[in-house]
Order: structure tokens, then sequence, then C-alpha cells
């Protein structure tokens, strides 16, 4: 196996946003580059997942980066278990994703989801409309079930999705969601914390060739990443292992080998893509341990106005 206040098209075609950040990150001159969505978890917006936007910027993203608060009022408990209304809010972000895409269509737009956000990031995926992908998904710690099945969202990116997965975060992604549940409804680890599973008979395992699935090692401590659920975001981390991924025009195993070994990414000598074929996925590193059976039952995505 191998984030958008809302996107609106203004007079020149650009993206406004509500509640963007307070420095001029989603400025005519850098949507016209690009633009990144990022989704905060359960907890909403706030310093913690700031922290994403600075590491983006720290690694030399001069797109749009748009910070969106998906959440209710209501409480984090409420944003874990709201399915239905996730994914009508995912379906809603999808179609401003789409309309960024239709005026901007040479742009590559990336989108990073950390926990619950993550979870978002692939319903966004899942509810794009045909013909406009996502050019990737880079999940932190994502609170969704190992056993969710992501082939429908692999197949709506360019360049694949890279989850980064810990083991080491058992409190929320492992003790929390068995107790109170996955924003998929499952009581079970995430796969923020092992992983997701091998893809059954129902799923359609060439999608998963575009999933690279990163597991916490101790050099990610040096930049801030200590293994914990919150430590995903933190800006030195996102700089170095977030910010080459959004960059990277192509994700593959000597993409992901050189983000995790600090080498430069050099597009200018990758092919375009339509002469690229992905090869059969990797875990990083190699053999990371036993992954869960995907369940056989596939969840049916929610395809909303």
């Amino acid at each position: 196996m191998r984030r958008i206040a809302v996107v609106l098209p203004a007079v020149a075609g650009l993206v406004l946003a509500a509640g963007c950040t307070h420095k001029p990150y989603l400025t005519p001159e850098r949507q016209a580059k690009g633009l990144v969505v990022v989704l905060p978890g359960v907890e909403g917006r706030g310093l913690l997942n700031e922290q994403i936007v600075e590491g983006l910027v720290a690694g030399g993203v001069d797109w749009g980066i748009d910070l969106h608060d998906w959440t209710e009022p209501l409480g984090p408990l409420w944003n874990l278990r709201n399915e239905w209304g996730n994914r009508r809010k995912a379906g809603q972000i999808a179609v401003r994703i789409a309309e960024y895409k239709f005026a901007h269509p040479d742009n590559p737009v990336v989108v990073v989801g950390q926990s619950g956000g993550g979870a978002m990031a692939l319903w966004i995926a899942e509810q794009m409309p045909p013909h406009q992908n996502i050019d990737g998904l880079v999940l932190l710690g994502p609170a969704i079930s190992p056993g969710y099945l992501v082939d429908i969202a692999l197949d709506k990116t360019n360049r694949g999705a890279i989850n980064f997965y810990s083991e080491r975060d058992w409190v929320f992604l492992g003790l929390g969601t068995t107790i109170y549940g996955t924003m998929d409804g499952r009581h079970t680890s995430s796969a923020g914390r092992v992983g997701f599973g091998t893809p059954t008979s129902t799923a359609r395992p060439k999608a998963y060739d575009k999933l690279f699935q990163v597991a916490w090692h101790q050099q990610m401590a040096a930049a801030g990443h200590t293994g914990g659920h919150f430590t995903a975001g933190a800006q030195e981390f996102v700089q170095h292992y977030v910010a080459p991924f959004v960059l990277a025009r192509r994700w593959d195993d000597e993409t992901v080998a050189r983000v995790l070994t600090g080498r430069k990414i050099d597009n200018d000598s990758l092919p375009p893509m339509k002469e690229w074929t992905p090869q059969p996925g990797r875990d990083w590193p190699p053999d990371p341990g036993a992954r869960p059976a995907a369940p056989a039952d596939r969840p049916t995505p929610a395809r909303l106005p």
C-alpha cells in the first residue's frame, strides 16, 4: 500500500476564507501558486494546529494556506462522533476546492489533516466531483479506524496519501478512540496509532499503491514530534517532514526516503505524472509490525451536497 475556510471564487477566481490565519497566507499572490488546506482535530482551531501553518511557511511553502476549523462549538466528543454532520461539511469543502481548481486548473491542492482532521481529509477526497482530484493528502495521526477502506479517497488524488502514525499515541488514539469511538464510529485504536490495515477483497488493492505509511521513529523527536498525539503538528516537525511532501511534485518510494533522510527533492528531475507508474506500496520504516485486517464491510461514503 503503498482546509479552507470557505473557498469561493472571487473576481480574479481566488480563494477567500473566513477565519484564516492572522498572517497573510491567503493573498492572491500565494493562491496563484497553489493551496494547502489545513484541518485541525476535534478540539478545533488553536495554537497547537496553528503551528502546522507556521511549519509549512518555515518549510518554504509559499502557496495559499488555509487553516479551516470544521468543528462545531458543542465540544470535542460531539465533533468526534458527529459522522453525518462531518461528512456533510466534508462535501461542502470538496465543492469549494473544486471551485478553486476550476479557477486554477494547473494549481496544486494538498490537504493536511491532524487527528479528526485526517478523517475529514479522506472524506473530502471521496466527495470530490468527477475529474477534479486533490493532489495529495497528508494525515497526521488520523482518528479513523485502521480498517477504514481508503481506496475511494486514494482514487481521487494525484500523488496519493501520506499517513504519519505512532504507536506511542496510546492515550488519545488508543485508549481514547477505543472507549469513545473513532470518527467513523469504530471502538478501536486508530489508524493514527497502528496504520491502515491491508485491503480486503471489498477494496481495490491497486489504489493502495498510492498509500505511504510513515511510522514514528526516534529521529523525529529532534524535530519536536515525540510520538504523542499533539506533537505530530509541531512546527519544526511540519517544516522538515510535511512541507517537503507538499512541495514535491510526485510521491513515491524515493520521495519518502528523501524526506525521511533530509535529502533535497529536485522536482525538475522528475518526469511528469503521466509518465509515472506507482510502485507497490511500502510502509516506512519497512516492516513496522503486524497490521489489523480491514473489516469485510465497506462504510458507504455519504456523498452530500
